[in-house]
């Protein structure tokens, strides 16, 4: 009996419980567990315990590059995830065989689906460290980046399990099809399990591995019953892996582009004169990767924030993408002499306006200046809960050193085609990474005595983790960061703030969009395993949802 798609073929007789059982009861474990620990965050991954290739391996290797600490324990761990991976693949495989059809022998399925598991975690560990690189550094683009070579590649993993000469030919639409119906599934089953209690999350995992199941059966079909396969001569999965491969390298370049690049930020304050009703002295701060070329902003009440500091007549001097890159405290340094100097000058309070790096660099200073002149902030586009990982310094063993290995390399190559480099030690990032309880747990809470808001990209809700994100009032405007697309509502809502009127425009999806992206995230590193962290005061809001709060 043979289809042209595999659909509708049932699996032999008996097996379809057992089948089911299996797929559900790993991810129930994991929930289990998760919640348990509390793990709040990490609640979303559960259901991908069992998912189809590659999906798997991308649950498993997140979970290992963020949570080993040396090189031993990395490859005792990798070792442990691939035999286990394909001896439960192996085993999921030969329970989803349709009926009627001759199976190959459970030795050829395991030792196939070992392969398998072996090459999936080669080609899919540069992305995962992407992955872990966006929870670094809290930018949606690197999340979104990881997930395209996931679809892309899902159809021709999910027959080399199956069939013996899986890498020559094009998958069928079937295989399409259920790779991105399981896609869907996951996202799906992250979302409800991030929004629910820890505890509720164990039936809905139950759920979701059967439902996995059942994807590991019309999967098996549809590669075992393929039709006359198209380009069977064309090594088609040879080729997807190496341009996939590749794209790991100009997507980590096209996230810098996306960002927002090198560049001269021309902020609205910065081209138009400020109302007379708004009582500030306004500095604009830039992001990362930023330029400043010195020309002084129209209006006198406002003036540029530069990484290099001011002259010796206190002026903004003229800056590079490459002095963005310094610590966050450094620039903080810079900022606190810059404020002096503008209130000095106009003897005015002051505003601060913060773009990405910029609007961490405003929060950085409030922690470290409590009693200043500023008492006013506007955070566009801020990092959502930073900090979420760790790796060490080249040279050093420490909390996810392997995944800063993986991320210096694609670094190394992606610099090639990049204007300005980019460099996963660079003191920007060492500095978040550094003093991440305070970024993951207070970039978004209440200071005293100054009027705060942030300015919220739709597309940063799959930034934030489950759980709170902000204590103060946010605007949520669709675009992506640092890139607004209705740059009026932007305007007017920046002068009313400046005007000192209320201003607060929450967004119903943006708790939708964090939902759907809780599945796709890494796992955030406990702040108490980190001894880099230990002198922290903070609690840890990947276990209480909740963030603002102190030990």
């Amino acid at each position: 009996m043979r289809t042209s798609e595999g659909a509708g073929v049932a699996p032999r007789p008996g097996r379809t419980l057992p089948l089911l059982t299996l797929a559900a009861v790993p991810p129930v474990l994991e929930a289990a567990v998760l919640a348990a620990l509390s793990f709040y965050s990490a609640s979303g991954l559960a259901p991908q315990a069992t998912a189809v290739w590659p999906y798997d391996s991308y649950h498993d290797l997140r979970w290992l590059l963020v949570y080993h600490n040396s090189w031993s324990m990395f490859l005792l761990g990798l070792l442990a995830v691939t035999a286990v991976r394909g001896l439960l693949s192996a085993w999921m495989t030969g329970l989803a065989w349709p009926a009627h059809t001759p199976r190959p022998s459970y030795r050829w399925l395991i030792r196939r689906n070992i392969e398998v598991a072996a090459l999936a975690t080669v080609i899919i560990s540069p992305w995962a460290a992407l992955a872990v690189a966006y929870s670094a550094v809290a930018l949606s683009w690197y999340l979104l980046a990881s997930l395209l070579p996931m679809l892309v590649l899902a159809p021709f993993l999910a027959r080399g399990g199956v069939v013996s000469r899986w890498w020559r030919g094009l998958p069928s639409a079937a295989l399409f099809g259920w790779s991105l119906l399981n896609f869907l599934v996951l996202t799906a089953a992250g979302a409800i399990m991030s929004a629910v209690p820890l505890w509720w999350g164990v039936p809905i995992a139950a759920a979701a591995g059967a439902a996995n199941g059942l994807l590991w059966r019309s999967t098996v079909a549809a590669a075992a019953f393929q039709a006359p396969v198209r380009l069977r001569r064309v090594p088609v999965a040879p080729l997807a892996i190496v341009v996939t491969m590749a794209g790991s390298v100009f997507a980590e370049a096209g996230v810098g582009i996306a960002a927002g690049g090198p560049g001269d930020w021309r902020a609205p304050v910065l081209t138009e004169h400020l109302e007379e009703r708004i009582p500030y002295a306004v500095i604009a701060i830039a992001g990362h990767n930023s330029s400043y070329d010195g020309r002084p902003a129209v209006d006198p009440r406002v003036e540029r924030f530069s990484y290099r500091g001011l002259d010796e007549r206190e002026r903004p001097l003229p800056y590079q993408p490459q002095d963005t890159h310094q610590s966050v405290g450094s620039s903080a340094a810079l900022l606190s002499q810059h404020i002096d100097s503008l209130q000095r000058r106009t003897g005015r309070p002051v505003a601060l306006l913060g773009e990405s790096e910029g609007a961490m660099v405003a929060r950085m200073y409030l922690e470290r200046w409590p009693e200043s002149p500023v008492d006013a902030v506007i955070m566009f586009s801020p990092l959502t809960r930073p900090g979420r990982v760790y790796y060490p310094p080249a040279g050093y063993d420490g909390w996810g050193v392997v995944a800063g290995w993986e991320l210096r390399l694609v670094a190394a190559l992606s610099n090639l085609t990049k204007e300005v480099d980019s460099d996963p030690d660079e003191p920007f990032v060492r500095s978040v990474l550094a003093d991440a309880p305070f970024y993951r747990n207070r970039t978004l809470c209440p200071v005293a005595g100054v009027r705060m808001i942030a300015f919220l990209p739709t597309v940063s809700a799959v930034e934030a983790p489950p759980g709170e994100y902000s204590r103060i009032p946010t605007v949520e405007v669709p675009g992506l960061h640092a890139f607004p697309l209705d740059q009026a509502l932007v305007q007017e809502t920046v002068m009313a703030f400046l005007a000192n009127e209320p201003v607060d425009r929450p967004r119903r999806e943006y708790r939708l969009f964090q939902h759907l992206g809780a599945a796709w995230q890494a796992p955030p590193l406990a702040i108490g395993l980190n001894p880099i962290w230990s002198a922290n005061r903070e609690a840890d809001p990947a276990f209480s949802g909740r963030i603002c709060e102190a030990q």
